[in-house]
């Protein structure tokens, strides 16, 4: 859980935040200043109306000012203060503003002397970095050498630093962390966590959480995707910092309660971390056998520091000759339902587990593409296998994406698998696989 308790803006005061660069729009460059800026924002109880992304376009880039002014009370702006014709950021606040862009000594001398002390001459194009808004006050980078701005436009403050990210941040904490601080009011207390899950559509879980997604509910509750982990945001904002906590747990627990064992942790918890959690309390050893993911499954496992406590080791036996020879698959087996076929991977993980002494074992065979599909079993097919003392059971899954896709998901599958056989969770939980074949 994140404490991003409040110093910070009356809740009904709003920040719009402007991205500027080509690159940024075209997406060759990845925004990251906005969303560590926001955070930083919301640990100071104060709400984003919106992002805007705007290209190296003067007219563009002052429109977005003036849009920005008129309806936030705090500007944050990032990016367009270097030295070249397209930078343009400093020019669109003059404008803007409707004031002259003037020389700034003071920081034409700290430009200066950033060259020299690297044994430099300053190019003549980077006294541009020291042209000012009249009636604005330049702020000093100590990271690099394009100063930042502050002005006010509109009613509104406006905040303006370099877009390259340590320069940023380095003024963030200069200039705008103060002046949020000196201008903070009674913030509520804003609390919030995460809660992940796997092996649910993003749909059923909104389906299963109902009416905790109401948009007017208190605390919030919303949900997204990334890499196949379906994650519950939850937001808790009250006045009382007390009541921000219970409301928040209140709400945790209902959450868990109604999408139930595919919830997997908390936070920045992994999946894999969890998994050998779960191993590791339940005192159960885990060896793996896999040949469509390549070792992936083992990867994950050993990712995590302490998990030589459940993980025995592994075979990648990805030729049929492998299977046979390492792991005992009877090769009339792979003859009569093909390598990719739950006879196959119940024949895996039980060599697997025979052949290792672990208590369970994993095992994975498919079709990972981009070729290799057929009508029957088309790209995104994959049996896995389970072992344990109580015989072996195999599970479908029909995984869509590229190659890269489709490994994944699979070993998240297989550790999801293993997780809620150490819990002693039903498997059927995953909605993505089909349980195929009875325990033998």
């Amino acid at each position: 859980m994140e404490d991003l308790t409040g110093g910070g803006y009356d809740p009904a005061m709003q920040a719009v935040l402007l991205s500027i660069g080509d690159e940024l729009v075209l997406g060759q460059t990845v925004d990251t200043n906005t969303a560590w800026i926001a955070e930083q924002l919301a640990r100071r109880g104060l709400t984003c109306a919106r992002h805007e992304t705007i290209a190296d376009d003067l007219s563009l880039i002052a429109d977005a000012f003036r849009r920005a002014a008129r309806d936030a009370d705090l500007v944050i702006v990032t990016g367009g203060l270097g030295p070249t014709a397209d930078d343009l950021t400093r020019d669109a606040l003059a404008d803007a503003m409707g004031v002259e862009l003037n020389l700034h000594a003071p920081s034409l001398d700290r430009i200066e002397a950033f060259f020299a002390r690297r044994g430099k001459t300053m190019a003549e194009r980077n006294r541009v970095q020291a042209m000012c808004p009249d009636g604005a006050t330049m702020l000093d980078n100590d990271a690099g050498t394009a100063p930042g701005i502050r002005s006010t436009l509109k009613g509104a403050t406006v905040f303006v630093a370099p877009g390259v990210p340590r320069e940023m941040r380095s003024m963030f904490e200069a200039y705008i962390a103060p002046f949020l601080a000196e201008h903070a009011g009674q913030a509520d207390t804003l609390l919030t966590t995460k809660v992940n899950t796997f092996g649910l559509g993003e749909s059923d879980v909104a389906e299963q959480l109902g009416d905790l997604m109401q948009r007017d509910r208190n605390p919030t509750v919303g949900t997204t995707v990334s890499q196949g982990l379906c994650s519950i945001r939850v937001r808790s904002r009250f006045g009382d910092a007390g009541r921000a906590l219970r409301e928040l747990e209140d709400t945790v627990e209902q959450v868990m309660a109604r999408v139930g064992p595919v919830a997997f942790s908390r936070d920045e918890t992994t999946l894999q971390e969890s998994t050998v959690s779960a191993l590791r309390e339940a005192g159960l050893t885990v060896a793996t056998a896999e040949s469509c993911t390549g070792g992936l499954v083992g990867q994950m496992l050993t990712d995590v520091p302490g998990s030589s406590v459940v993980f025995t080791g592994g075979w990648v036996t990805y030729s049929n000759d492998m299977k046979s020879g390492q792991l005992g698959v009877d090769p009339t087996l792979i003859e009569q339902y093909g390598a990719v076929s739950p006879e196959v991977a119940a024949a895996m993980a039980s060599g697997c587990r025979s052949r290792s002494g672990a208590d369970l074992a994993v095992s994975l065979t498919g079709i990972a593409g981009p070729e290799g599909g057929t009508d029957d079993k088309p790209v995104g097919t994959v049996w896995i296998g389970l072992a344990s003392v109580n015989g072996t059971q195999t599970f479908l899954a029909r995984l869509a994406g590229p190659r890269s896709v489709v490994r994944d998901r699979a070993a998240k599958c297989a550790l999801q698998l293993l997780r809620l056989t150490a819990m002693g969770e039903d498997p059927a939980a995953i909605s993505w696989l089909t349980a195929e074949t009875a325990a033998r």
